[in-house]
């Protein structure tokens, strides 16, 4: 047998030219009514979110998402997902979400809104992919250890 010096030799030998893998194709998922539907969740919060084309109107909780979240940092993390997207009044979202405090919710519901607009528009997931809109933020609490005051923090040390 010859002496194969690169790979394209060897694709040719075994009858394989195809040398690049075929690009996983994300379709559209949409609900009976038109929606789409994700979970998002972060720290102990977990946000159900619909997205459906509208006038840009975002009800969190049967609540108006400037009174549900009404620090300003928390609405500019809501509303990341959709300026980084270019998407701004196009869609009306509606979500609820339960568990957590307001930042791990206001967190929870960008992931949410995140992954429905990359259902509704598949062209999305790569602009939201590189604001890393769509990777769950993993950090929980660390728990408690016995003989110790927290997590880490030890009890106050005592020479005499």
């Amino acid at each position: 047998m010859a002496e194969l010096s690169s790979l394209a030799e060897l694709g040719a030998a075994t009858g394989n030219t195809n040398t690049q893998a075929a690009a996983p194709v994300h379709v559209q998922k949409l609900d009976k009514s038109g929606r789409a539907y994700a979970t998002g969740k972060r720290k102990n919060a977990i946000a159900r979110v619909w997205v459906k084309p509208g006038s840009g109107k975002i009800v969190v909780n049967d609540k108006e998402f400037a009174t549900y979240f009404a620090r300003p940092v928390l609405q500019m993390i809501l509303n990341q997902p959709i300026i980084a997207s270019n998407r701004s009044g196009q869609y009306d979202i509606v979500a609820t979400v339960v568990g957590g405090g307001l930042s791990g919710q206001a967190g929870a519901v960008r992931h949410g809104i995140s992954k429905a607009l990359t259902y509704y528009e598949p062209a999305l997931r790569a602009v939201l992919k590189k604001g890393g809109f769509l990777t769950r933020d993993s950090r929980v609490v660390e728990r408690k250890k016995y003989g110790k005051a927290k997590a880490r923090r030890s009890f106050q040390f005592s020479k005499r």
